[in-house]
């Protein structure tokens, strides 16, 4: 029962995960700018983050080198990221843009490879190819709604991604990522009200509508999947939740067809599938 229970937690986090491509383009058509979206979406999330986790007494300040690091990963890793994601958007469908960051898993084994020295097995290897030819094969195609310049920004996001993911684990390795997260959402935060003030593009939203996008990426795209994926990995262990997880790109892929009349081609589902292949590859054990 635990284990389904934990299942279905990572569903949910998944499923909310995955609505973010689908806000973002709400947003943008909202008229919305990026720095606008993800500064109040950090700025929320953190509140939600920090009343859910001082609510069970695991709300504790890093301090010293774990603060800077923390910190330093919100501001240029997780902020980096986040914009070159919703940058994407404005190029590619949300499903396509779903799909194309999702290669993150292969990239940090790469990356650990690189710079960790960790071995590089046949089945990585593999992994690694299938996940390439997914996306070259998206490319190729040249399915509705993909653009090369949108390709290489969400790619090059993945890779960020997974650089951020294989430097917290490195250098915060004793850290509760639960704790990391409630360093990350406002150093995110600080970084986008920095950069969109800079760039005159930092505004508040002014109709009800344009609250509802931003708050829903609050919530549903941000707090309630961290709560979900947290309390997940409590019953099912990080390995099996990461698994579960994939179904993320194939939620954005479908919500996208179902809610912004976005194409799926017979190109997007086969170069979709072999990323998603490579990436459960190297998750498996």
């Amino acid at each position: 029962m635990s284990d389904r229970v934990g299942v279905l937690l990572v569903v949910v986090s998944a499923v909310g995960f995955g609505t973010l491509g689908i806000f973002g383009k709400l947003a943008a058509d909202a008229g919305l700018s990026i720095p606008t979206v993800l500064f109040f979406r950090f700025l929320l999330a953190t509140v939600l983050v920090w009343m859910g986790l001082a609510a069970r007494g695991r709300l504790h300040r890093f301090s010293g080198r774990n603060l800077a690091i923390g910190l330093g990963l919100g501001a240029f890793g997780y902020a980096l990221m986040s914009g070159l994601y919703f940058w994407g958007l404005s190029f590619m469908t949300a499903g396509l843009v779903g799909i194309l960051l999702y290669t993150y898993p292969v990239f940090v084994v790469v990356l650990s490879a690189l710079v960790l020295d960790e071995r590089v097995t046949s089945k990585t290897a593999f992994a690694l190819v299938l996940a390439l030819s997914g996306v070259a094969l998206i490319t190729g195609g040249n399915p509705a709604g993909a653009d090369p310049r949108g390709i290489v920004i969400v790619l090059v996001g993945a890779v960020v991604y997974a650089g951020y993911i294989t430097v917290g684990r490195v250098a915060l390795d004793s850290v509760p990522a639960d704790q990391l997260t409630a360093h990350v959402l406002p150093a995110a935060a600080c970084a986008y009200l920095f950069f969109g003030s800079v760039t005159g593009k930092l505004s508040v939203p002014g109709a009800i509508s344009e609250w509802a996008i931003v708050v829903a990426i609050a919530v549903i795209a941000t707090a309630i999947p961290i709560f979900t994926f947290f309390a997940g990995i409590d019953r099912i262990g990080a390995s099996r939740a990461s698994i579960v997880s994939t179904v993320e790109p194939v939620v954005t892929l479908l919500l996208g067809a179902a809610i912004l009349a976005e194409p799926i081609t017979a190109v997007t589902v086969g170069g979709g599938g072999l990323v998603l292949i490579g990436v459960l590859l190297v998750q498996v054990e």
